[in-house]
């Protein structure tokens, strides 16, 4: 498999603006092809794979990143979701969703204070001056044994 070019998508969605304004301005297909072809300055086998990009992509533009075209070897299978036509593969790519970002988990914040492991490591520090009283009662319930 070989990529013959690419198309991205903010130049789709121009053309897929002028395209419409042409068909509703009455043109005939190939008015509109010529109009493209100028407008973009493509011409040729370009403007072809040009405008079969456009119907690909006229589908679906939402989160669309590009559309690849792709020329097959003797044998090869077109990649999944591609449109074939003829010994080419027109590849729709979508942008995947980002990872969520991690949560701090406040170890290492600094840079040189590593991961863990080092004095008070263990959670929130209390107060330097040892439990409170509210604090003390709780410790002693948790202690004694249930009957």
């Amino acid at each position: 498999m070989k990529a013959v070019t690419e198309f991205p998508i903010f130049v789709i969605t121009k053309a897929l603006q002028a395209k419409a304004a042409l068909v509703a301005a009455g043109k005939t297909p190939e008015e509109i092809q010529e109009n493209l072809g100028t407008t973009f300055k493509l011409e040729g086998e370009k403007l072809g794979y040009f405008m079969q990009s456009l119907e690909v992509a006229g589908t679906n533009t939402q989160n669309l990143k590009r559309v690849v075209i792709m020329k097959l070897n003797e044998g090869e299978k077109a990649p999944a979701k591609a449109v074939q036509v003829e010994d080419l593969a027109y590849v729709a790519e979508f942008i995947t969703a980002a990872p969520a970002p991690k949560a701090d988990t406040g170890k290492g914040g600094r840079p040189g204070q590593g991961r863990g492991g080092g004095k008070g490591a263990g959670g929130p520090k209390g107060s330097p001056w040892g439990l409170s009283p509210e604090e003390k009662a709780m410790k002693n319930k948790k202690q004694t044994p249930a009957t």
